[in-house]
């Protein structure tokens, strides 16, 4: 993966994406390139638009995730019947426990 992200950093920087280029960045990022993965990167991206495939990439990496609706006050201070119901049952384990670990202290 860190030779694409390497590619993609030549591509943003108006480098050509090259053998050389990309074996710099490499070990500039301490990273010991193998020589037979940078030609076959180099090879593969040869006939690829960069910018088009970007642009054509799926909207959930290319676009940032829409905000959500804020929730109101009133829903932020009143639980939910599940969420009293979860909170009772966790607290009742969590005593259960505890007394769990004083019966082995007292055995």
């Amino acid at each position: 993966m860190e030779y694409i992200y390497a590619a993609m950093l030549l591509h943003k920087a108006g480098k050509e994406i090259n053998e050389d280029n990309l074996t710099q960045v490499l070990t500039a990022a301490g990273i010991n390139p193998d020589s037979a993965r940078v030609k076959a990167v180099v090879a593969s991206l040869a006939e690829v638009n960069i910018d088009e495939a970007i642009k054509s990439a799926p909207t959930m990496m290319a676009a940032p995730a829409a905000p959500t609706a804020a929730p109101t006050e009133e829903a932020k201070a009143k639980p939910t019947e599940e969420e009293k119901k979860k909170k009772e049952e966790e607290e009742k384990k969590k005593e259960e426990e505890a007394l769990e670990g004083l019966g082995a202290l007292f055995g």
